[in-house]
């Protein structure tokens, strides 16, 4: 496809942006304020034909429709709750993603999470460095070997989680309809969250999950379950989160995603039950390299002319 310029919606690795740059003309349009924007589409719009973006992010309607002959939004990352692909679809845009490749680095932050949120792992380093180990002795944590494990999606991700977490206890999960798993299927979400010590999120981010974990979830899951994160800050009520964490309702969140990032509720980072991450479940070199070449891919396959191998099929 000769003369596209692809659209960059935030910053990328630095291959990643490299081999885009190698391959066609690639706009910074996080680096654009809005005038600069509109006086940039009112020239070039006729000429993107490629967005590349992340799944925090995603590419909005408006964006869509100012891009008449775009045809492909890559999105780096499996999340692709941030772009109405419906709406694009029929606007005969695909939207890729980048799965598979992420699946076991955020399986083993899941199970980091769990240890860390029992073992009070962030407040044990604290301990030592701010010299208290030397005049008290730190505070029991809990045990993990031996809980009830519940997992909230049992897809991709949600089955690796589970196969690891069956190594420390029991595991049941909760989704739309059971899996060829050998894991027991609880359809009642607020009975598994009743059965379970720890209940790991896992689930993709729709309409339908949104702020599935409330209050009456975290009251199921009681003041001796633990919330473990991994899924999207919009799965879970963020305000019925603190509420249940301050108090005692529940015993503790480890939480790698929020609802409006990077931005952290106050609440879970003033209290002492929660373990935080900054959203790094996927974020190591080996992963980071392996999506940026998923990606490459599916615009390699754009350009060729042919269906990009990833792109959703959600019909």
């Amino acid at each position: 496809m000769a003369d596209t310029i692809a659209l960059q919606l935030c910053p990328l690795s630095e291959y990643l942006e490299a081999e885009l740059a190698a391959r066609c003309p690639s706009l910074r349009w996080f680096e654009m304020d809005d005038a600069a924007r509109t006086g940039w589409l009112e020239a070039n719009a006729g000429k993107v034909a490629l967005v590349v973006t992340g799944g925090h992010l995603g590419c909005s309607n408006d964006l869509i429709a100012a891009l008449p002959s775009l045809k492909l939004i890559a999105i780096n990352g499996v999340g692709y709750d941030k772009v109405d692909v419906a709406f694009a679809n029929g606007r005969g845009v695909d939207v890729s993603t980048t799965p598979d490749v992420l699946t076991d680095d955020v399986a083993d932050l899941a199970v980091g999470l769990t240890i860390g949120l029992l073992r009070r792992l962030p407040a044990a380093d604290r301990f030592v460095r701010d010299g208290r180990w030397m005049e008290e002795a730190f505070p029991l944590g809990r045990k993990v070997s031996g809980r009830r494990f519940g997992i909230v999606g049992l897809g991709r991700i949600g089955r690796a989680i589970a196969d690891r977490l069956s190594g420390f206890g029991t595991v049941a999960y909760h989704g739309r309809s059971a899996k060829d798993a050998p894991y027991r299927f609880e359809p009642d979400l607020a009975a598994l969250a009743r059965e379970s010590d720890i209940l790991v999120l896992a689930c993709a981010a729709t309409e339908a999950t949104r702020n599935l974990i409330d209050a009456g979830i975290l009251t199921a899951l009681g003041a001796e379950g633990y919330l473990v994160n991994v899924a999207r800050g919009s799965v879970v009520d963020e305000a019925a989160l603190i509420a249940a964490l301050d108090s005692g309702g529940i015993a503790g969140a480890a939480l790698d995603v929020f609802a409006e990032e990077p931005s952290a509720p106050a609440g879970l980072i003033a209290s002492d039950r929660t373990h935080l991450a900054p959203h790094i479940a996927s974020a190591t070199v080996e992963t980071r390299i392996a999506m940026a070449d998923l990606v490459l891919a599916n615009v390699d396959a754009l350009l060729a002319g042919r269906r990009p191998p990833t792109a959703l099929n959600l019909s």
